[in-house]
């Protein structure tokens, strides 16, 4: 796929990125008819309801109404190319109808940006693969208020619970912060399925969807014990995957017979190593062996397994995980093996908890809608926090700010605070007013782009 954007992201240009937005958004179904269709178009609802999450400010609109009625012009126009600010309630009704696959093409319009200019090469882990963890998680949950792509939980009492939850897959390494989102994949009534979907099922679409344009690349699939099970290790070598998924005893028990036999006869390889932090040493105990069975019989599939158990200087145990994995597993690597499969908490602390408790909002019920309004904004939302991880990467002038204001807390309060006082003709110019306020005189390597 050619490259989407008119520059290369060395420099990220933030502007770009929105007019790539719009562009992708001015291509979404619109099921109105007749007049109706002149009111409001269907990029400027997308880009508002994207400019709430990216500012992290559920506000972020009707300052901007308020500041157009009085002053003619509005941050949501400047910032994010909104010609017409339509209302909370023109949003919902304009975007419920949109299936969220229709602006999937942005995550991977970006994924290829930074696999073409090489900003992925710092990902890269065992034998130069690319690590993506799955994992589940809800978003939305309520007794009363719900629709056809609901899950439903029926409980004793008579009573049903209502939710929504999804697959968000990214990209992760062991010694970084960051993740890379990718496209999600929602956990929904699937058409003509006797049973209710569910996470695995959900993971296996996933990879059918997507594992075509990894597997030239090389990736290695992450997960929790929910997903080291033969059907879905099978689909994912024939995909052309790899993967390092945690296997426990309780769930796999013709394995760790088999690693009990061969720890028995002296089969198994352990490797220890000593860690110093501070003034503490702990001790790293590795056990790995190859070409186990996963499960019982003629048709199992053969596994690598390897096990860490980390233990203090009095003897205590820490730490205790096992792991399953296609890659052989030697003395050599076995201790980047075990580093990438624990990567998969990533997911957790660098994603849907940043997305639920840093600012985001995840939980919180934008609007449900009666068919894929709930769904379209959980996608905007983490577009929103992709863009974010984006500029953390490669803006120069962003990074500085961020330093220099510490928390991320303070970052957004300052920005939204700014912005609801102020009129800002793009993007640049608020970095430069902020660079500016905070004194930041390191700017030689950075270039203001006018893009007014």
């Amino acid at each position: 796929m050619s490259y989407p954007f008119k520059t290369k992201m060395a420099k990220l240009d933030f502007y770009e990125l929105v007019t790539h937005l719009r562009t992708v958004f001015s291509k979404l179904p619109d099921f109105r008819k007749g007049a109706n269709q002149t009111i409001y178009t269907m990029e400027d609802a997308a880009l508002s309801a994207f400019s709430v999450f990216f500012m992290q400010s559920p506000s972020f609109l009707a300052w901007e109404r308020d500041k157009q009625e009085q002053t003619g012009r509005d941050n949501i126009q400047s910032l994010f190319l909104v010609e017409k600010i339509p209302s909370d309630n023109w949003i919902r009704k304009l975007l419920d109808p949109v299936v969220p696959r229709e602006i999937f093409p942005i995550f991977s319009d970006i994924f290829n940006a930074l696999e073409e200019t090489g900003h992925l090469y710092a990902f890269k882990s065992i034998n130069g693969n690319l690590l993506i963890p799955l994992d589940g998680t809800q978003y939305y949950s309520s007794k009363t208020i719900h629709c056809d792509q609901c899950s439903s939980k029926h409980h004793q009492n008579g009573t049903i619970t209502y939710s929504h939850s999804v697959i968000t897959p990214v990209i992760v390494s062991p010694d970084c912060n960051k993740v890379i989102s990718l496209e999600p994949e929602f956990i929904t009534p699937q058409d003509g399925a006797k049973k209710q979907d569910c996470e695995n099922a959900a993971a296996k679409r996933w990879l059918l969807r997507y594992a075509n344009r990894y597997k030239d690349i090389g990736v290695t699939i992450l997960g929790d014990d929910l997903y080291s099970r033969q059907p879905l290790c099978q689909l994912i070598l024939d995909e052309g995957l790899n993967f390092i998924l945690v296997c426990k005893p309780d769930s796999h028990q013709t394995l760790y017979e088999w690693v009990d036999s061969l720890q028995s006869t002296g089969h198994t390889t352990r490797l220890e190593t000593k860690h110093r932090i501070g003034k503490k040493i702990t001790t790293y105990t590795y056990r790995f062996v190859n070409e186990v069975p996963l499960r019982d019989g003629d048709d199992a599939l053969k596994v690598n397994w390897c096990e860490l158990v980390i233990t203090s200087e009095k003897g205590q145990k820490t730490y205790q995980n096992s792991f399953m994995t296609n890659h052989l597993i030697t003395k050599e690597n076995v201790v980047e093996i075990v580093k990438a499969g624990r990567a998969r908490w990533k997911i957790e602390n660098e994603n849907n908890n940043t997305l639920k408790t840093k600012g985001y909002h995840l939980e919180h019920n934008f609007g449900h809608g009666e068919k894929h309004l709930s769904s379209l904004l959980f996608t905007l939302n983490l577009l929103a926090f992709l863009f974010h991880t984006l500029m953390e990467m490669m803006d120069s002038r962003y990074q500085l700010i961020r330093q220099r204001l510490g928390h991320q807390t303070t970052f957004f309060d300052d920005v939204r605070a700014l912005t609801r006082y102020h009129f800002f003709k793009n993007w640049d110019h608020l970095l430069q007013f902020m660079l500016k306020k905070l004194k930041i005189e390191d700017l030689d390597d950075i270039i203001f782009l006018d893009t007014g």
